[in-house]
């Protein structure tokens, strides 16, 4: 059985030699006959990319993977899981907040289970208060503007196997939800309570999480546009029903509507709806320009292993 750990570094400089020795030791306690530690800088400003290649030359089983420039820690993992060929492939993250050691706890519940992933959910969300009601609010509309059921408090760290992985990377979404489309592939999936160790604050504010919001919205459903479609048709006959009350009003009483106040309130919604919606449609359009371009997830500028770079 070959076994492959991934991690995306960024700013990770101080952990990097740590994090490789406790995943060889929790590969060993696996029992994995093979293995290999696939190392992804997304262009760190620190010194991830020396140490990582320091460590590779101490151990072939090591190879590092530099990017051309920061694309994020989703696309940099992805990059990691596409390079990965074993049979089981294991990421998480590179600041140890996430123990190494979670690779043998999950190996021993995936071969109790016979589950094809299983992951980690932490029992403490890190943040200050209004973080963690917004991380609640963030998953019940995402949960009723989408329709999925999305396991909540998901942290990277998960084992997969390799027939998951395969239907994995059969994903080509150029902007992905990650936590959505581990969902959505199917299988298997186990979770397991683990807990984070908080050596650095959370990097998701207030606008991350909108960001991260709209796109899980928009990857995994249409019923913002839906509702568009609906709002459009309840506008309409509340205008049409306005429209007959004026001219009934007119002939029976010959008075015309008042109110210049109640015009421009009705102009003023019916205007900002037409906006937001408008804004709603263009931000699908967009999610459909920036996918048909076909545009490769990342650029490697290099593959260093062991010393050795392959041509």
């Amino acid at each position: 059985m070959k076994i492959s750990a991934v991690t995306p570094l960024y700013r990770s400089a101080p952990y990097v030699e740590e994090l490789c020795a406790r995943l060889k030791k929790a590969i060993a306690e696996i029992g994995a006959d093979q293995y290999e530690i696939i190392l992804v800088n997304d262009a760190s400003p620190d010194d991830d990319l020396p140490i990582a290649k320091r460590v590779a030359d101490a151990d072939p089983h090591v190879s590092v993977i530099d990017l051309s420039r920061n694309f994020g820690q989703h696309s940099a993992l992805m990059t990691g899981v596409r390079h990965a060929d074993g049979d089981l492939v294991f990421i998480l993250d590179s600041d140890l907040e996430e123990d190494p050691e979670w690779m043998a706890l999950f190996h021993a519940e995936m071969v109790r289970t016979g589950s094809d992933v299983v992951f980690g959910v932490h029992t403490a969300v890190k943040g200050n208060v209004s973080y963690r009601v917004g991380r609640r609010l963030f998953y019940a509309m995402l949960k009723m503007l989408s329709g999925a059921q999305f396991p909540q408090n998901v942290v990277t760290g998960r084992l997969m196997s390799r027939r998951y992985v395969d239907a994995l990377l059969e994903y080509g979404e150029r902007e992905m939800f990650l936590a959505g489309i581990w969902h959505m592939v199917g299988f298997s999936q186990l979770p397991v309570a683990v807990e984070k160790h908080k050596s650095s604050a959370t990097t998701y504010g207030f606008w991350r999480l909108v960001n991260l919001f709209v796109n899980g919205v928009t990857s995994f459903s249409t019923r913002p546009l839906v509702a568009v479609s609906v709002a459009g048709v309840i506008f309409s006959l509340v205008a049409l029903l306005f429209t007959g009350w004026v001219v009934l009003r007119q002939i029976i009483y010959g008075v015309a509507a008042e109110g210049w106040a109640s015009v421009m309130a009705g102009v003023l919604v019916v205007g900002g709806a037409t906006m937001f919606f408008n804004g709603l449609i263009a931000i699908y359009v967009a999610k459909i320009f920036v996918e048909v371009k076909n545009r490769p997830m990342t650029t490697i500028r290099e593959i260093y292993k062991g010393g050795a770079r392959p041509g």
